[in-house]
């Protein structure tokens, strides 16, 4: 479809998402609005141009944002997002943050055509590990997704409306145990996918957050922290971002302030204070890491800021419409 041709709202999105002389805030807000409208169901006519319009700003030098760009297409449940992703996958001079990004979104979309691709890279010794291991979940999601067994599993009904690297662990009574799901989480032994699966379970007893079982999931989920795979620590950030749960800002704290930790970890956890921003202290502690010596950290930090101001706020959506300036309700 033509730019000429596309819808004037998508348009100027989308001029604001590739601008490099926009501030990265606004890109991101100009994303989620993007995101809102490319996964909208049924699709509408502004959903093609949406998906093109995100993709169009893989183009940009940071790694934050084009990490970002690959997570909202796989949110999309439009293959159409497809062919984008896997040119960021497949280009081995790409970040490795956003190459398994869009390893992560290819399974999230179950496109069964993404397969031969996927398993090539999980297979291949000189591949960075955090897209071997993207790769190798994303293979069994995947699989899951078609799966006979997928059927017959009986899952808890999630608070949370993203498409997840694994499914949760399907529920075994009425009363599930923290410390046998704690046990697997951490049990590195088992598949990353299987261990995924105990990760989303326990993120699910953690919401609402006034759930009897949420301090404790909560505190179960931090001992992932300790893992050798940062792969699996940034999955347990982000997590712990959806949750918003005041339980797991002094884990996040202390991995983000750790200087040693992999950098698309810290960066989950920056952005998972933002989420709490409207906690006493978090914005104080955010800004200590303006100035870190990683871009990456430093442009988590920029975007966790404004997040905070926008749950200060009591915005609705993370998101901008341009013509008005006012949130896209969701």
């Amino acid at each position: 479809m033509s730019l000429s041709n596309s819808d004037p709202q998508v348009l100027s999105l989308r001029k604001t998402l590739t601008s490099e002389t926009e501030p990265l805030a606004r890109r991101f807000r100009a994303l989620f609005s993007l995101k809102y409208l490319a996964a909208l169901s049924p699709p509408t006519s502004q959903t093609l141009p949406a998906i093109e319009a995100i993709a169009a700003a893989f183009t940009s030098p940071s790694a934050l944002l084009k990490h970002e760009l690959a997570y909202c297409l796989g949110q999309t449940r439009n293959g159409a997002a497809v062919p984008h992703l896997r040119h960021v996958l497949e280009d081995k001079q790409e970040d490795a943050m956003c190459r398994h990004e869009a390893a992560e979104a290819l399974g999230a979309l179950g496109d069964q055509e993404s397969l031969k691709l996927l398993k090539e890279l999980r297979d291949d010794g000189q591949e960075v590990e955090v897209v071997r291991e993207t790769c190798e979940i994303a293979v069994e999601r995947i699989e899951w997704e078609h799966s006979v067994k997928r059927r017959e599993e009986k899952l808890k009904q999630s608070d949370f409306a993203s498409i997840d690297p694994a499914p949760p662990l399907p529920q075994a009574s009425q009363k599930p145990s923290i410390p046998e799901l704690e046990k697997t989480l951490l049990d590195t032994s088992l598949s990353l996918f299987q261990r995924y699966r105990a990760m989303f379970a326990l993120r699910d007893l953690s919401s609402p957050p006034d759930l009897p079982t949420a301090v404790s999931a909560v505190q179960a989920l931090a001992h992932g922290f300790t893992d050798p795979s940062a792969l699996f620590r940034h999955e347990i950030a982000f997590v712990f971002g959806q949750l918003s749960h005041p339980a797991s800002i002094p884990s996040l704290v202390e991995t983000l302030s750790n200087t040693k930790e992999a950098s698309m970890v810290r960066h989950e956890a920056a952005e998972a204070l933002g989420s709490l921003g409207g906690e006493e202290g978090v914005e104080d502690i955010l800004r200590k890491f303006l100035d870190d010596p990683e871009q990456v950290v430093r442009d988590s930090v920029i975007v966790a800021l404004d997040m905070a101001e926008f749950e200060k706020n009591g915005e609705l959506e993370y998101a901008i419409v341009p013509e008005a300036g006012h949130t896209i309700e969701v």
